[in-house]
């Protein structure tokens, strides 16, 4: 290899033991098409895959493309049939302008992603399109291309991985979110509000690398932000992923937010005795009318209630608020070093434009696209911070402070503890039979808030 990539090692011999999946594995997989698949599911993005029922008209893949890598006893129409073909869109970053790195130009793409789940369960990419409209110009790149335009594509859809990541399903849905939430709260509820002491998110510290340019994302992101984005089981049905194989960020996601919506449904129906009592209670009014317009700025079409009627609707909500700001962002926040530790995994930048043709790439050429040294480090010192643990980290369902007084909710509190240690007992045993356990939802890694 190359003294770059020799480099890269020094770090990861220090530190691959504190992760599940280590940055020394990353360093010895980041170019396996099974592990570029598996980061759709249980990376620090996993809520952009859904299922593909039909092939988009700009992204025109064929069977003669895909016959390899689904082999000879199969199709692309059957595989569609069947729902096992999945495609990623990153269709949000076109048109995006960049910033110079070290004064020089930089480049993002659109890509569009097809996947392919086989029957042993790993999902493999099976075409690649760096931009939003095909043509001569921008060609379909597959696994039987030449090994580093194959590999360069993928590091593209990489990159848009990152942008992706850090901005929206970090960024805006881990941390502006919690921040809407809390300032709500504070605003609206009184420190007796049965609301204020469930505690949604009580702690906020946001710290986050990301250029000026693509902070553009955010307002583009927010106009699309729907409700059922937010509430992991309506979003899971949505992107069409329920019978997705081996997806534990769904699995333990699923078994976390139930937890939740059961004790939140313990301490609703404990002070609200029927729907009238939510309608009349107008510090609750205020407050989700405060996140409907400060937060959602009024937008009836993102589907989030601007008042709460019922109380199924009240414990609905409750629950993605509490959800989000625990376990969802311990999701996307706990594996950034480890996965981006090895950079061409997760490459902050691109210093040339994507390819336009599939003229054969050298090893050289490759390290002339990704980003130098110095940017590198730069990031990775910022993920190295995001993803460290806090020392008097307080995990979900802990609580310090005692805002209850009353017998009955202390004992919800204690059986949602109860709960959660049933849940890390069968993370652990699952965990213990697969080659990369996943951990980012195991809860005594959770956070009880978003703290940073």
């Amino acid at each position: 290899m190359c003294d770059y990539f020799d480099k890269e090692p020094v770090l990861i011999d220090l530190l691959f033991l504190l992760f599940s999946i280590s940055p020394e594995y990353v360093f010895q997989h980041w170019n396996d098409d099974e592990f570029f698949g598996y980061q759709f599911l249980n990376g620090i993005n996993p809520i952009m895959i859904q299922k593909c029922e039909r092939i988009p008209e700009n992204f025109p893949v064929t069977q003669d493309m895909v016959a390899g890598p689904l082999g000879e006893h199969t199709t692309l129409r059957e595989e569609l049939k069947k729902g096992t073909i999945y495609l990623v869109d990153y269709k949000i970053l076109e048109g995006l302008p960049t910033n110079p790195v070290n004064g020089k130009e930089q480049y993002v793409a659109a890509p569009l992603c097809l996947l392919h789940q086989k029957r042993t369960g790993e999902l493999i990419p099976l075409a690649i399109q760096l931009s939003q409209h095909p043509g001569p110009l921008s060609p379909i790149f597959l696994p039987t291309d030449e090994e580093w335009i194959w590999t360069l594509a993928k590091t593209w859809v990489r990159n848009s991985e990152f942008h992706t990541h850090e901005v929206i399903a970090h960024l805006l849905r881990g941390h502006l979110m919690a921040e809407v939430f809390t300032v709500a709260t504070l605003r609206q509820l009184p420190m007796c509000h049965p609301l204020y002491k469930v505690n949604p998110s009580p702690c906020i510290s946001s710290l986050i690398f990301v250029p000026f340019s693509f902070q553009l994302l955010i307002p583009h992101r927010l106009e699309n932000l729907t409700y059922t984005h937010l509430c992991l089981p309506d979003d899971i049905e949505a992107r069409g992923v329920t019978s997705l194989h081996n997806y534990y960020y769904r699995d333990d996601g699923l078994k976390i937010w139930d937890a939740i919506e059961s004790y939140v449904s313990g301490i609703v129906e404990l002070y609200y005795q029927n729907n009238l009592s939510v309608q009349r209670d107008y510090e609750l009014q205020a407050w989700i009318c405060d996140i409907f317009t400060k937060g959602f700025l009024a937008r009836r079409t993102s589907g989030v209630p601007s008042s709460l009627r019922s109380i199924p609707e009240l414990i609905k909500f409750l629950t993605m608020a509490i959800f989000t700001c625990s376990a969802y962002h311990a999701a996307v926040n706990s594996g950034q070093f480890e996965l981006g530790a090895f950079m061409p995994n997760l490459p902050s930048s691109m210093r040339k434009p994507p390819p336009q043709m599939k003229a054969p790439v050298t090893l050289n050429e490759f390290l002339d696209i990704i980003p130098e040294m110095n940017t590198t480090s730069q990031v990775l010192s910022v993920l190295w911070v995001l993803r460290n643990e806090d020392f008097d980290m307080k995990m979900l369902g802990e609580y310090d402070e005692e805002h209850f007084v009353e017998e009955e909710p202390k004992q919800l509190i204690t059986a949602f503890q109860q709960r959660l240690a049933h849940i890390s007992e069968e993370i652990k045993r699952r965990n213990a039979s697969l080659k990369l356990p996943y951990t980012y939802l195991y809860p005594p890694n959770i956070e009880n808030s978003t703290t940073i």
